[in-house]
């Protein structure tokens, strides 16, 4: 009966076939792994999305409920599965997979539990999707860029980490919250580890050209510091406060990693302050850390080199040695 509703027109021809966007969330039952698929889904990234869970019978009823609401977005084919369905073609794997952080504990303290997680993860990863992009979400996520970029042995422009791509967003709404203007016109990052060392880089900071910190850090009264350490603190105790209230973060990072997903998949090479390899950069080496960084559709491109002052580099150089002294305990 179903052939009877449309009359074929004989001489159209069929589009040749385009090679569908195709991605892979590993986690996507916890709340960061489910906030992602549907940021993704919503802002149309994927042609086909597999999500990926070890609590197969949660993850399905997701994809069940998403599915649901397929009539009001752009199809995309979704569906439970593993990475072995993904095939060599998959373009993007992102992991939300470990432990969760709980009320006061720092994103550091989740190291040991979250590697173990990742060693039994990334050795599928490698078989089934050698050619992929790898976005690290979980945390602490510098710590576990690094390790996947040395369990993975693939390219440091495909192992990359979220980063402080959400401190930033943090830090420019704060900033522009303060000033009344919209955050998108507010320039300004969070460098460093996405985490308790984070620096933020006030000598760049800037709307429409105009720094923020004109005559530098060292020269402004003691109540303008003041001012601006109230809103550095907010930025990096943020997580914390949501956790305490909510128990997690979700929404925000799902934005932010759909964020950093359209710049590879529409190869934006947009600047964001994603994790990626280090070595050599302002005397930093062999490390994983936030900096301004161009993406776009093979990975990590180019790292910016800021005009930091000495103050920040030091802090920068700081949370590099809080990461490296973290790594050199773990046993790969």
């Amino acid at each position: 009966m179903f052939e009877e509703i449309f009359i074929p027109n004989p001489n159209a021809e069929k589009p040749a076939p385009l090679r569908p966007r195709k991605g892979v969330i590993i986690g996507a039952a916890g709340q960061v792994g489910i906030a992602c698929a549907y940021s993704l889904l919503i802002q149309e990234c994927f042609d086909e999305l597999i999500l990926q869970d070890i609590n197969t019978e949660k993850v399905e009823g997701e994809v069940m409920d998403l599915m649901h609401g397929m009539s009001f977005i752009a199809p995309t084919e979704l569906h439970a599965g593993t990475v072995a369905d993904a095939g060599k073609d998959a373009d993007i794997v992102i992991i939300t997979a470990g432990a969760a952080q709980k009320p006061g504990e720092t994103r550091l303290n989740l190291v040991e539990r979250n590697v173990s997680i990742f060693k039994n993860i990334l050795g599928d990863v490698v078989k089934y999707c050698p050619n992929a992009i790898l976005l690290i979400v979980s945390n602490p996520v510098d710590i576990m860029t690094y390790v996947t970029l040395k369990i993975s042995g693939f390219p440091t422009s495909r192992v990359i980490g979220s980063g402080t791509v959400l401190d930033t967003a943090r830090f420019r709404y704060l900033l522009a919250r303060k000033l009344d203007i919209d955050s998108r016109s507010v320039h300004a990052y969070i460098v460093g580890e996405h985490g308790d060392s984070e620096v933020p880089i006030w000598s760049t900071a800037n709307i429409a050209g105009r720094k923020l910190v004109p005559n530098g850090w060292e020269n402004q009264p003691s109540a303008n510091r003041d001012e601006l350490n109230a809103i550095f603190e907010q930025v990096k105790n943020a997580a914390y406060e949501i956790i305490k209230r909510k128990g997690y973060t979700s929404y925000a990072i799902g934005l932010a990693v759909s964020d950093i997903i359209k710049a590879i998949l529409r190869s934006q090479e947009r600047v964001l302050t994603v994790s990626s390899f280090i070595d050599g950069l302002y005397d930093i080496r062999d490390i994983c850390l936030s900096l301004p960084t161009v993406v776009n559709e093979k990975g990590v491109l180019k790292t910016v080199n800021l005009a930091l002052s000495e103050t920040e580099i030091k802090q920068l150089q700081n949370s590099a040695k809080v990461l490296r002294e973290v790594f050199d305990q773990l046993k790969l």
